[in-house]
This record gives C-alpha cells, sequence and structure tokens, in this order.
C-alpha cells in the first residue's frame, strides 16, 4: 500500500516550510490612533513583516480656505493675490511636521529593531492612501481608527472606512483600546 501523500502546505521531510513575509504599510498622521496602529504592527507583526516596514503619510494639498479668508471682504468676484511668503511659510510648516513625525516613525521602528522605509504624499488622505498601497503591491495596509461616532463620520467621513471599502489591497483597522 502506498503511503498517504503529504498534507497541503506540508513538505517532504527536511522541508521546514517558513511562512512568507508580508509587505506592509501603515499609514500615518500626528493622531494618536496612527501611532497605537504602527506600536500594533511592531508589537504583532513584526517576525512576518518582508523589510522594509513601509510607512506613509499624506500632507494635505495648500488649504484653500487660507486663499478664501484672505479674499474677505474683497469685491464680489475677485481674489486678492496671496503674499507669495504666506505660502511659502505655511508649505515650509507643513513640511517640518512631516520630518517631524517621520523622525518619530523611524526612532519607534528602531527600537523594535524594524527597518522602514518613509513614504510622503501630497492629496487627499484616502485616495492617496489607497493608490500607494496598489502602488506598492503591499500585502497589508493597516490604519489606526480616529473612533469617530456616525455623526461625525457622515460629516467627516473616514479615511479608514473608505480605504476598507475601495483599496483593492487587505486592510487591516487597528481600533484603540480603552
Amino acid at each position: 500500500m502506498a503511503a498517504p501523500a503529504p498534507h497541503q502546505g506540508q513538505g517532504q521531510q527536511g522541508d521546514h516550510h517558513q511562512p512568507k513575509l508580508q509587505k506592509v504599510m501603515v499609514a500615518v498622521d500626528e493622531s494618536e490612533c496612527s501611532g497605537h496602529a504602527l506600536e500594533w504592527v511592531l508589537r504583532n507583526l513584526a517576525p512576518t513583516l518582508a523589510p522594509p516596514l513601509l510607512v506613509l503619510t499624506v500632507q494635505p494639498h495648500f488649504p484653500l480656505g487660507y486663499v478664501s479668508a484672505a479674499a474677505f471682504g474683497a469685491p464680489l468676484g475677485t481674489v486678492p493675490p496671496v503674499a507669495p511668503e504666506l505660502i511659502k511659510s505655511m508649505q515650509e510648516q507643513q513640511r517640518q511636521l512631516t520630518q517631524a513625525l517621520l523622525d518619530k516613525v523611524v526612532a519607534i521602528c528602531a527600537e523594535h529593531g524594524v527597518a522602514v522605509e518613509t513614504i510622503v504624499e501630497v492629496g487627499d488622505a484616502k485616495e492617496m492612501i489607497c493608490e500607494a498601497a496598489e502602488m506598492k503591491n503591499v500585502d497589508l495596509l493597516v490604519l489606526g481608527s480616529h473612533s469617530r461616532g456616525p455623526i461625525q463620520r457622515l460629516f467627516l467621513g473616514s479615511v479608514s472606512n473608505y480605504c476598507v471599502h475601495h483599496s483593492k489591497r487587505p486592510v487591516l483597522v487597528v481600533k484603540n483600546q480603552g
């Protein structure tokens, strides 16, 4: 009688089947919940990560609200010029905030012994996160949850909800404990 065939996933004797390492992307912003999501990945997925861990942050486009505020009181249909120095100052402040966030992310990953690649995109966060996950062909996209109530979600939208429904990659939403 022939020996039974090995079960799926089992190799021949001496074949130590190693789990496939996962290409993971974590989307972060300045919120506590995205920091919690990053820490969760480092605590729970570190042994299965294909280096480097991808960490994405998205800068918004230049906030047009400031241009509208500058136009307040101007004759109807006209928009006064916005000082180029103001725009440059705002862009520099945004760049510094983003760099501080990424420096913090790199330090946290280093504490866990995890190599990291940081990515900065500019645009609408929910769309850019989904696009970046697709472009990088990640195995898992991880986001924090702001835990907004239904009314806030209705008016503000939810980046994590959008990504869950629109990303072509698997999405894990990490909720804050407590």
